[in-house]
Order: C-alpha cells, then structure tokens, then sequence
C-alpha cells in the first residue's frame, strides 16, 4: 500500500533514485535529453537554434512548451528514411507520426510535406489532419471506441485504414461504409499477450485491457471471418499489434511479430488471403533522464526487419508493407518547458540531508505525467550559472496538490531562487497533449523555434478562453 501521496514521499525516508549521481557540473546539458539545437550561452543562459530562453520569457511568458521545429522534423525524417530503406528489399515501410504524442495544425503540415502518414485516435485528430491538408489515404484511425459520427468522418474522408477494436465496431463501420458508399479498408487490432513497460496504465497487449482483439482466446481470427463477411463494404488489410510504450530494444516486437504473423498465416490457410500490410505500432522510448538510453531508428528498424523476414520465411509467405507509429521519440526530445521560479523552500530529510522544493509557475496542468505514470524527468536552471554546489531538489506546480510535481529528483544549485528560469526537457510527448485547465489554469502556448527566430503555433489560452464556455 502507499502510506503517503508522492508529494510527501520524504516522510517515509525517500531520498534519491539509485540512478541519479551528484553531477560534477550542475549546470551541465546531458546531450541525450536535450533537442539537438539546446546549448548553454558563455553568460550561462541556455539557448535553442540561436534564441535565447529568456528573450523568449520576455516574449512569450512562462510556463511555455519550446519546440526544436528542425529537430523535431528531422527526427520524423530519420523514421522515414531509415524505415523505408531497411525494408525497401522487403514489403516496403511506412510512418505514421501518432498524433496523441503531440498534434497541432502546424505538426500536420510538417507530416504533410515531409512524407509521414498520420495517425489519430479521434473525430478532433482528423480534424486537425483535414484542416492541414493531410490526404486521405495517409490517414490511420485508431480508438476503442469510435463513434458513428468519428466513422462516418474517416469514410466520407477516404482514410487509409481504420483500426477496428470490437465485433460491435466491425458491423457498426459496414452498415456506415455501405450507407455512405464507400469501401472502408480496416485492421484488426490484435492482443498478443505481450506487455513492454513498466507501468500498467501504459502496457496495452496484456489480455486485461480495454484494447484489441485476443489472439489466444481467437477473437482476433474470429474478428477476421467477421470483416470478410461484410464484403465489400469492409477490405481487410492487415494486422495491427501495439505492445505498450518507453520500449528499448526489439524483445518485445519479436515475440509481438511472431505471435502476429502466426495469425497472418492462419488467416492465408483459412480464407485464401494474404493480408498486404503489418502494423507493429509504435511506443519507441525515448531519454527523460540519464538511466534511459534508447536505440536510434536505424537499430530499431534492423532489428524489426530481421525478425518479420525471419518469420514470414518460416510460414512460407511475403513480407508485407510494414507500418510503424512513433510519436513520443520524434516529438519528446525536440521540446523543452521553460518555467518561472516562485518560491523556494527547504525540508530536513532523513540522515542529514535536505531537499528543496523548488516551486513553478506551471505544474500538473501542463505536465501531468509524473503523478499520473510516475514519471522521470531532469531539469535545469537556464536563466544563468553560479557557483553554487548541486542541492538535492523537487520542481513543484503551483496546483491544489501534494502530488503536483514536474521533476521528482535533480540536482540544481543551491542558490536557485525566485525568477530564474527552469528549463525541463522531454516535455514534447503527451504533456500539451494532457494538459488541463486545472484550478481554472491558462494552457501554456507551443513555441516553435528554428533558424535564429521563434514563432507560436499554439497560442496561450486566457481567462477569457476558459470562461467562453461558461453558460451566463
């Protein structure tokens, strides 16, 4: 049982997690937590693609999500290039950004012209995809629990595959593909049994859960004799397999991809079909502090290469066309929060030691991903250096809660003090995308920065906004 909220962990002895060291350097920049552009200045103010974080204070205010526009792009780029070359001498690949990570109008467009397929999880994802211009058959739709208006959209939109996830889904998508006249190309979204995370709340191909078709149990076989049946308002395409998220090497998707493709197999003996097309999901981790270290794209795609081809050639089929869904490892790396510092206090700890609480101008409104999935993040001071020693410390939101905490364990120097600036980074992937208005708070704005010069993409809502919706 947990005796105490994660805000008052100190009172049962909590010191440090075994991974975090007293750094030599406390203002130093870890490389592989920082987007590619991120760089310290010679007076100490940290810098992206040129532009300094307190000229963007000034501008912007904070709290703020600073976006690397040419890391994240060139992040989406690395997928698809490294994808489409590994498997060009197989099935061919493709790359859908997914979209939950993090999804603006602008993001769109960027996937739009640089090649990527998109993938959305909801009437308002698609929405967005339309309104930037994405095509149609770039589309993925993924959700458990689609709605007849979300399906009548993706068909009337002619996306390019709908990944069904119920028997109630499959009839209610045909009777709306054959009302609207239009052929729907759909996936079975397949349990594999195969869980690759830590946290519970975030491993999805474990049998108790909400998502996809058993595979040991064969709804998933039977969820396919289903789709053939409704020929030809349903065309069955393919598989798909997601097997959680923060995943580091390819364990997991060999043993996904074999239990996947045995499916595969069956479904060519059964019913005379080779399915054109394998979706092995997404959930590439990414560095949020120095115990993570994940595999570029170009090891992820060998290793997946190797293991579908080895597979296929064992049941004596095609490789066919392979998707991926990255969303965290293009988006979270490429973006930064830059907060305020308001108050700072100090709390005795057990032996000795002390902590300080470091309090922000943000918290659980714009980064809930610590209370909810118990988080790691790092963190620095941006707005200057000293000489002070590191001090073992907590980022805390401003937010009615013991458990609003942005980074649980850093190490800052010790004369932090009001109206520094702090910068976390990591904060591209699902922070915006969970953000909430808690305590009636504003959302921070999306800052997208490239070339010397910085531009919104997502404004700061206002008190205004949050009382629009207010009926007088």
């Amino acid at each position: 049982m947990r005796a105490h909220e994660a805000g008052a962990l100190h009172a049962s002895g909590y010191g440090q997690p075994s991974w975090l060291r007293v750094p030599d350097d406390v203002f130093g920049l870890v490389p592989s937590l920082w987007s590619s552009s991120v760089a310290r200045g010679g007076d100490g103010v940290v810098t992206v693609a040129g532009v300094r974080v307190d000229d963007l204070a000034r501008e912007f205010g904070t709290p703020a999500y600073v976006l690397d526009e040419a890391d994240f792009r060139d992040r989406a780029a690395d997928f698809r290039y490294t994808y489409s070359s590994v498997f060009s001498g197989l099935g061919g690949a493709d790359v859908y950004y997914a979209g939950k990570a993090f999804l603006c109008t602008e993001v769109a467009r960027w996937m739009r012209d640089d090649g990527l397929s998109l993938d959305v999880c909801s009437g308002g994802e698609l929405e967005v995809a339309r309104r930037a211009g994405m095509p149609g058959e770039r589309i993925g739709v993924h959700g458990n629990n689609k709605s007849v208006a979300e399906l009548e959209a993706a068909v009337g939109y002619g996306v390019g595959k709908i990944v069904v996830d119920s028997f109630e889904e499959i009839d209610r998508l045909a009777a709306v593909a054959q009302r609207l006249g239009r052929p729907a190309r759909v996936m079975i979204r397949v349990t594999v049994g195969v869980e690759a995370h830590p946290h519970e709340f975030i491993a999805t191909a474990h049998e108790d859960q909400k998502f996809g078709f058993s595979l040991s149990g064969g709804a998933a076989a039977e969820a396919a004799r289903r789709i053939f049946s409704h020929a030809p308002h349903l065309e069955l395409v393919g598989l798909h397999s997601h097997i959680g998220s923060q995943i580091f090497d390819t364990s997991g998707f060999e043993v996904s991809a074999r239990r996947v493709l045995g499916l595969h197999a069956d479904i060519a003996q059964e019913h005379g079909v080779e399915l054109p097309e394998l979706d092995l999901g997404g959930g590439f981790g990414i560095a949020y502090t120095t115990e993570h270290d994940p595999l570029p794209p170009k090891h992820l795609a060998a290793g997946m290469a190797e293991i579908v081809e080895r597979e296929c050639r064992a049941s004596g089929l095609a490789v066919p066309r392979i998707s991926i869904e990255p969303g965290r490892a293009i988006a979270g790396p490429s973006t930064f929060t830059l907060y305020e510092v308001g108050t700072v206090k100090t709390v005795d700890l057990d032996g000795g030691a002390t902590r300080a609480y470091v309090s922000v101008d943000g918290g659980m409104s714009d980064n809930i991903r610590t209370a909810l999935y118990d988080a790691n993040y790092s963190c620095t001071v941006a707005s200057r250096v000293s000489e002070a020693p590191p001090m073992l410390s907590r980022v805390v939101g401003k937010h009615c809660e013991s458990g609003d905490i942005v980074v649980m364990d850093e190490f800052l120097p010790a004369d932090v003090r009001a109206g520094d600036l702090i910068a976390v980074p990591g904060t591209g992937a699902y922070c915006r995308a969970l953000s909430s208005q808690y305590n009636h708070t504003p959302r921070p704005p999306v800052v997208a920065v490239r070339d010397g010069a910085a531009r919104l993409i997502v404004r700061r809502e206002t008190v205004d906004d949050l009382l629009a919706l207010d009926v007088p």
